[in-house]
Order: structure tokens, then sequence, then C-alpha cells
């Protein structure tokens, strides 16, 4: 019998990163669920078929470089040379910001790290940002305003499982992260949300307010606070500022007005501020549902505002908190690959973390570039006057996943230079001109930051396929390409790992005292950790607030209209999301046959009188339209869809891409883009034969 080699390591996927253990045996890979705090011995069907990843037939194992059209197998110097000297020439011609570096919220703290470094110094652009962007920087954004600090949540998972009532706004972990349930079983669930999803199926109560109305629901359940006598005056008094100016907004948003805006009955909810209220503990968290609006850090600031005005934050068995997407979702914008962001959450426009950082990475200060443009932004720039005309992205498939999808295609097409490092193929691969292929979770060391600031460990089961090598290795090679000294791009994780802590080091998120020793040795380590001897920070905000003072702040926030009202031309609102099955842009789970078989194809949720009135049944081919395109899509006839709204999950690739339909209306904050909330029409797809 051959030898078992196993490791403890983690979920690819979501931001819970469940425990699991992998296993091979005859070049099988097996994966089993550990006692993890947060899965407690579960997995989603993702998880439990992640190994499949691994085994692909189209799985990349080498470079690809585009000659006369076509995508050709090339060796490894080739390829670097190739993108060294386009990156050089580019460079050259228009100076350091002609080139742009995408990201991803799945990379590892490591990768992410250095990433940022090397688009700083290598490269000397601006122009870097990450697909997290569209996952929860309206969430960070608000949560900084509010608390001085943004950690998707400050408690650990394990606190949920005591409440007696949680709100969640935006959410529904039922299908995007499963095995969170199993701590959502004892508490009653209120479920914001315009469908009846998985999450809400199991609510004791669901307010369905119409997409781009969730501002308006927060602040009327702020009025009933006040109103009815439900806000904890003690805690708004000794712990908070700002209560009067956001009670002056919220005190034109009776009941009956937000019942009118957002399709919610008044009942419904004074129901709901009455079971936060009459807690013993309660939380309210949010979601991309609240998140993806132009006003998506408004949104998120109204619903904080109700858990401050009813005593939840910085109290144990009480709290706000965002339930975080991406893998690396929270580690990921932590460490320098966010365009206004240096490592350990500093800002980079702050001259005190230029020279901290500057000194870790023994340059100049004034060597550091300053902030460049949000993801979007930057996607929209390319290939135009002032913007980028080289890319390089690493874990990310914006053209499946960008909001405007088919612009975007076109931005990518304009460019001089295209580089994608990715393990599987892609809808972005196919358009690169250099396509690198690079190790996934099973086959590298490094670290993750869970939803909960949690640090874990990723680690090495077997070596990678074919020629694959690790994303820090491409940059390294990439780097000293363009004559940058080598030490400066390390290639082994750990060693990366301890400039990180030295970077992080005061920051927002401190992780000086995290070891791979520590991790190792089986500690559990939440940030901030400033030094080897803390325990680190499993619970923020008990003795006070992130802001100078302590005090939490209040946002004065009022509701505005969607970036695009429905019109005779387009009378529905379509939103998007995702379904059990399948994660972000489908490029993995796609590839993976019984998630395939799970669902199959781009599919739209209509309720039965808007497809009557449309001509349509279930079953058929129905063309959703906006103003910006059409996608392609099987009609679903579901009953408890609004009669206003219909549903796209964003996972499928083609004319079945659900933000074919989704526009350029960016929060001015956070720069999210409205993926929830876009106008449309629906009609029979009939085919065009050309004579």
């Amino acid at each position: 019998m051959s030898e078992l080699r196993a490791v403890d390591t983690h979920c690819p996927y979501c931001a819970l990163q469940c425990g699991t253990r992998l296993a091979q045996e005859r070049g099988a890979v097996l994966v089993q669920p550990t006692d993890f705090p947060v899965n407690r011995g579960g997995l989603c069907q993702k998880g439990w078929t992640a190994p499949s990843l691994l085994e692909v037939p189209d799985r990349l194992r080498r470079p690809l470089v585009r000659r006369g059209g076509e995508l050709v197998p090339v060796s490894w110097e080739a390829a670097l040379d190739t993108v060294a000297s386009g990156l050089d020439r580019v460079r050259r011609e228009r100076g350091p910001d002609s080139v742009g570096v995408f990201g991803g919220g799945g990379l590892t703290n490591e990768k992410a790290y250095l990433l940022g470094k090397f688009a700083r110094l290598a490269l000397g652009t601006s122009q870097i940002d990450y697909n997290g962007r569209f996952c929860m920087s309206s969430a960070a954004a608000a949560g900084t305003a509010a608390f001085g600090l943004d950690r998707g949540l400050p408690f650990p998972v394990t606190d949920l499982g005591g409440a007696d009532v949680v709100l969640l706004a935006g959410a529904n972990p039922a299908e995007t992260m499963p095995p969170l349930m199993q701590h959502l079983r004892s508490p009653d669930l209120i479920v914001v949300d315009p469908r009846r999803t998985a999450t809400a199926e199991r609510a004791a109560l669901h307010l369905q307010p119409l997409p781009g109305t969730d501002l308006a629901l927060a602040l009327g359940l702020l009025h009933i606070a006040v109103v009815d006598g439900h806000v904890d005056g003690d805690f708004v008094r000794e712990r908070t500022d700002g209560f009067d100016a956001a009670w002056r907004r919220a005190m034109s948003w009776w009941p009956e007005r937000v019942e009118r805006v957002t399709g919610v009955p008044a009942t419904d909810q004074r129901e709901a501020v009455r079971m936060l209220a009459g807690a013993g503990s309660a939380y309210v968290l949010t979601g991309r549902g609240a998140e993806q609006h132009s006003t998506g850090v408004d949104v998120v600031s109204g619903f904080i505002n109700l858990a401050l005005a009813l005593g939840l934050p910085g109290r144990r068995g009480r709290g706000y908190g965002c339930l975080t997407g991406q893998g690396n979702g929270q580690g990921g914008r932590e460490h320098g690959q966010k365009a206004d962001q240096l490592p350990g959450y500093r800002m980079i426009t702050d001259q005190s973390a230029r020279e901290h950082v500057a000194g870790i990475w023994g340059v100049p200060p004034e060597v550091l570039p300053g902030p460049g443009r949000s993801a979007y932004e930057l996607l929209d720039a390319l290939g135009t006057d002032d913007g980028p005309s080289a890319l390089l992205v690493f874990g990310s498939n914006p053209v499946v996943s960008a909001p405007r999808a088919e612009h975007v295609v076109d931005r990518l097409r304009s460019l001089n230079l295209l580089v994608v490092a990715d393990f599987v193929p892609s809808e972005t691969s196919e358009l690169a001109d250099v396509v690198l292929p690079v190790t996934q979770w099973a086959e590298e060391e490094g670290t993750m930051t869970n939803l909960e600031g949690r640090v874990l460990r990723r680690r090495r089961l077997r070596p990678a396929p074919g020629h694959a090598r690790s994303d820090l290795e491409v940059l390294h090679g990439i780097a000293t390409r363009l004559g940058e000294p080598g030490h400066r791009y390390p290639t082994r994780p750990r060693e990366v790992f301890d400039e990180l802590r030295r970077a992080s080091a005061g920051g927002k998120a401190d992780y000086a005292g995290i070891s791979y020793e520590r991790l190792d040795a089986g500690e559990a380590l939440h940030w901030p950790c400033p030094d080897v001897r803390h325990p680190g920070t499993p619970r923020l905000f008990l003795d006070g607030f992130a802001h100078p003072g302590g005090r939490a702040q209040f946002a004065a926030v009022e509701h505005r209209d969607a970036g695009e009202q429905p019109t005779e031309l387009f009378p529905l609102t379509a939103t998007t999301g995702r379904v059990l099955a399948h994660y972000q842009s489908g490029a993995q789970t796609r590839r993976v046959a019984e998630l395939n078989d799970a669902s199959p194809a781009a599919f739209v949720e209509v309720h039965p009188d808007t497809a009557s009135r449309a001509g349509l049944a279930h079953g058929v081919l129905a063309r959703v339209t906006s103003a910006r395109g059409s996608a392609i899509a099987e009609v679903r006839v579901v009953p408890t869809m609004r009669t206003d709204t219909v549903f796209l999950p964003f996972h499928f690739p083609g004319d079945g891409r659900a933000n074919l339909l989704t526009g350029d209306a960016l929060d001015p904050r956070s720069k999210m883009p409205e993926f929830k909330a876009s106008a449309v029409r629906i009609e029979p797809h009939r085919d065009v034969v050309s004579e």
C-alpha cells in the first residue's frame, strides 16, 4: 500500500476558510473537513469537490505567448522575457502609470503584499487595484468611518451561535457559505433581501425591499427604534458621537413612507425592530446586497446606525459585522493591493505610513507613487490617452466579474500588452498576450485571513503540475528582468510573511506578532497582534472604538435613488448574485462536473405575472436587456419574486453574463459598482438567422 501523505489546510473558496485535511494516496487527493471553529466538521458542496479542480484537463501547465494570433506554449524564460520587454517598452514610451496591475481577493497574504510592492517599486505605478473592490469596499469604508477600523467580523463566528436574533441585510449564507448556517440555527433570523432566498426561507421575518431602497428601510428602522423607545440611551451617550445628526435624517422616514418606497409593510418594519431590541443577544450583519450600490457606503452606514442606536457594537454577545465574500477578501485588502493603501491597512497618502513602509523596503518615501484608480476606473481607463496600455492580472476574471462587461472586454482588447497569471483558463486569459501558469492552494504555502480577522496557514500537499510556478516566483522573475535586485522580491512565502509582519507593525491591521511558528503550533491569532507575546484580538472594541477618544461615530445619511430608475423602455429592476454550486466568475466551479451539473447555464428568476406579461414560460430562453446590452438566460418562474424585479447569477460566461447588464455608477467613496439595481426589460429570445 502506498504511503499516505496528509496536511491540515483550508478550503480554497469563501472567506469562512473552512478547515480541511487533504490527503494524497495513489495520486488521488482526498478531502475531509476538520473540527475548525467556523465549519465544525462541515463543508459545502464546493469544499467537498475542491480536489477535482486540481486535475481538470485544461489546467494551465506551461506559459503561453500569443504568436500569429494564437496562444502557443513557450519556455518560462521566453514568456518572462516577453513580459519584461513589453513592460519596459510601454514604460519608456509613456511613463510608469502606463502599466496597470489588477489583483484578486483569493491571493494569499504573501502574494497580495508582494504584488503591491512589485507594482510600486518594480513598475513604479500607482495603477493597482483588485477585484475585492467589487466585494466589500463599501462595508470597509462604512466600518472605518463608524469604528475607526475595518475588520469583517470584529468577533469570532462562533459568537453568533449564542445570539437570540440576527439581522442579515443583503446576505444569503445558506447558498454563499453554507457552513455558517450551523451558527445561525438558534437565533431568530431577520433577512433583508428582495428575493425569497434559501436563507430567507429559514427566517423568522423576511423583509423584501425593492432593489436600491435598502437605505430607506434602514432609516425607517432607526426611526422606529427612536419613536418606539428602543434606543439604548446610556450606550449612545457614553460610547458614540453624532446621534442627533443621524436622527434628523431618519426623522422623516416614518414607517408608512418607507413602505411606499420599499414595499416592506410597516408592521414588518416594527416587528424587526421589536425583535432586535427585545433580544438579550443580537447582531446586525451586512453582505453584498447592502453594499453593491452607488450608495453602498451610506446603506451600510444606515444599518450600522441602527446597531449603534440599539447598543450592539463593542459588547460581548452583540455587535455589527460584515460577511466578507472572497477567500482572502480580508487579508487581500490589508497589505497593499488596493489603490489607496499600503501594508498594515495604512493609507498611501499618510506621510508617516509612507516613511514606515519605504523604510522596510529600503527606498526613500518619495519613490512611492500616490493613490491610483479604483478597480472599475482602472479597467475603464485601459487603452485611453491617459490610462494604462499594459495590464497584469493576477487571480481575477474581470471579463465576467466586472460591471459593464462588454465595455471592459473592449478596453482589454485595446491594450498593447495583457498578461494573465492563473491556474485554469478564463474568459480574461483568452484575450491575453501572455498567460502564466501558477500554483493553486494545494500546491503552495502561505497564509490567509478569514472573515473574522483570524490568520490561517495554507499548507502544501503536493508539487505543482507541469511547469507551473508560484506567483511569488513570477513576480521575482519579472522584477529582476526590469532591473530590480532579486532580494527585494523573495520567493519563499515565510520570508515574504516575515517582511509583511514588519511592514504592518503599528498599522491598523498589525500582524507583527503573528508568525508561521505560532500558527503551526496551533495558536488562534486574530489581528491586531502587535508582538510575539500578544494573544491576538478575537473581539474588537470591547474597551473602546478605534477612533481617538474611543467613541463610535453615527453617520448622517440620506436615501438616494439607484443610479438608474425603471423607465417605460426598461420597466424592471435586475439584481445579481450567487448560487450554491458556483463561486465568483465560475472559472473554477464550472470545471467541476458535479457543480456544473447542478447549475449548468445562466438563468433568470421571474415572477409568474411578470413572465406572463412578457410572453415567457418556465424553461424558455429570455433576453434581458439594459441600456448596456443583453444577456440570454433560461427563465425560472418563481412565485416569491417581486413582480418588478428579476434576478440573474453572475457566474456564467458569454451571452449569459449578468454583468452585460450592469452599469458604471460607482459609490463616490468606496468606488463600489452598482451591481444590484439595473433597469431592464425582458422578452422572449429569438435567434436571428442571417439570410
